[in-house]
């Protein structure tokens, strides 16, 4: 394994086997969480509406009313939004004062206590454990989405942060997949297994409790945050080699250096500092769009789009399966691409391909009933859709929300980034299906404009990260802001209105 310095960017044939175990350690039991949690709980929908009217009936000798039910069932699904936004709005500080890997430690305890509450919750005869469980589920969800990018992003080598930080990603849709897969009637998706199947989410939990202590913390956080110089070359050594470190630790002591005397920013303070403007306005945007550029509709359409296309209702659940192994292999296929072609040409790719998507899927939905072969035509649009979103927004925003910021400065940025995202979800769930009783398969004409202005805006005002420092990066920014102030400013107006 070999490691070069020149120009601020390090150059490696393969990342240290350590390293790559470290990334590991830290998604199980965090990006992974998340998308487990938002999956598996689609497949007991039936089974816990029987288990809170049977639960209703025993105790109030009457049968529960249709719109109680509902509102029930709603609560236990959103919740998780609501302990997601918490979480994210608490991992900033608890990021500073526990440390990356400390604070991933810590968020294991939330979802242990929620699979012993949703566990419970059926032994219990208590629905309400559900909804408490499901809360402290988003809780965990939040702190893990929102920290273990960081950690990844300040443990990788600058050659490979991009690879490092699609971790996330892969965990993102392996967690999907894995819920879909346990969700499965072969497994856990039957009447008398789901609060077993609810409860699973103490296994990752579990696995990271086990392997992540054998890792280090994050060496930029040790050296900048604590000034713990023989730890970060401690952690550098176990993750990099002996003889692969000297240039990782040069690249953060001059990050110090540039930062000496400035304390980690609070959200609040990010906003009012005009030197990250752009980078915060970006990421803003990108958490915002990653929510409502398209991809929840596609999988609210699917099922619908499947039936028509003359596949069994018992076997949609395996065709579902196969969206989140499409999205899984995406992710996986970013990846290996990003350190190649650089995260603007894949997020803007991304972005457009979908705008396409999105005029085809609008025209086949409309036509559904024109000629047999446009049912066909919607299922190809779904998975069209679904890739180009896991080839690029679905993976690259969360390494932009690493890469635009600096060690100070990226533990707020992180939670406003999360609040956004959490927030836009939880819009999402609670207009979306207004707008799809309003506009109908014409819903996706608004995702099309979403998906085109983010792309035109990535086209114009985001600079290429790829293989630069995270000065390089801040110093990118800087200039530009400066180009356009000093040159257009009437553009600078114009683009903050995006």
């Amino acid at each position: 394994m070999s490691l070069t310095e020149g120009s601020g960017e390090s150059r490696r044939e393969f990342p240290n086997k350590s390293l790559l175990l470290a990334a590991c350690a830290a998604c199980i039991g965090g990006t992974f969480q998340y998308g487990y949690n938002i999956s598996v709980i689609n497949a007991p929908t039936v089974y816990v509406h029987n288990f809170i009217n049977q639960t209703w009936r025993e105790r109030y000798q009457t049968g529960i009313s249709e719109d109680v039910l509902t509102l029930l069932w709603s609560t236990i699904v959103s919740i998780f939004t609501l302990g997601g936004l918490i979480g994210a709005t608490i991992s900033g500080t608890l990021s500073v004062k526990l440390g990356r890997k400390g604070t991933l430690m810590i968020n294991n305890t939330f979802a242990l206590v929620a699979a012993l509450l949703m566990g419970l919750s059926y032994p219990t005869g208590l629905f309400e454990l559900l909804i408490i469980g499901r809360f402290f589920t988003g809780l965990n969800a939040g702190i893990g989405i929102c920290v273990q990018p960081l950690y990844l992003g300040e443990i990788a080598p600058t050659a490979f942060r991009g690879t490092m930080g699609m971790g996330t990603s892969v965990f993102i849709t392996g967690g999907i997949l894995t819920g879909q897969v346990m969700g499965l009637k072969e497994l856990l998706g039957r009447d008398e297994y789901w609060p077993i199947l609810l409860s699973t989410t103490c296994i990752p939990a579990i696995l990271q409790l086990l392997i992540l202590p054998w890792f280090p913390e994050s060496p930029r956080y040790l050296l900048i945050d604590r000034g713990d110089e023989e730890g970060c070359k401690k952690a550098l050594r176990q993750l990099y080699g002996v003889e692969n470190c000297d240039g990782e630790q040069e690249d953060i002591q001059r990050e110090k250096n540039n930062l000496a005397g400035f304390q980690a920013k609070k959200p609040w303070e990010l906003f009012a500092d005009r030197s990250v403007r752009w980078q915060l306005l970006t990421v803003i945007l990108l958490n915002i769009a990653q929510q409502l550029n398209g991809i929840n509709a596609i999988y609210f359409y699917a099922g619908y789009v499947f039936k028509q296309s003359g596949i069994p209702d018992d076997k949609i659940p395996y065709v579902t399966v196969g969206t989140g192994a499409c999205e899984c292999i995406t992710a996986l296929t970013c990846g290996l691409l990003i350190e190649c072609l650089g995260r603007k040409v894949l997020i803007t790719g991304g972005y457009t391909l979908m705008s396409i998507c999105c005029i085809l899927f609008t025209l086949t939905l409309s036509f559904q009933d024109a000629s047999p072969v446009f049912p066909y035509l919607s299922m190809a649009c779904v998975f069209a859709f679904i890739l180009s979103f896991g080839l690029g927004p679905g993976g690259v925003t969360n390494i932009l929300n690493t890469e635009l910021f600096t060690q100070t400065t990226r533990p707020a940025a992180y939670t406003i980034a999360g609040s956004v995202n959490w927030l836009s979800f939880f819009f999402i769930g609670l207009v979306f299906p207004f707008i799809v009783i309003g506009l109908q398969q014409y819903c996706f004409l608004a995702f099309l404009a979403i998906c085109c202005s983010v792309a035109l805006y990535l086209c114009l005002f985001v600079p290429e990260t790829k293989n630069k420092t995270f000065l390089e990066i801040q110093n990118d920014f800087q200039s530009a802001s400066n180009r356009r102030s000093a040159d257009v400013p009437a553009a600078t107006l114009s683009s903050t209105a995006i």
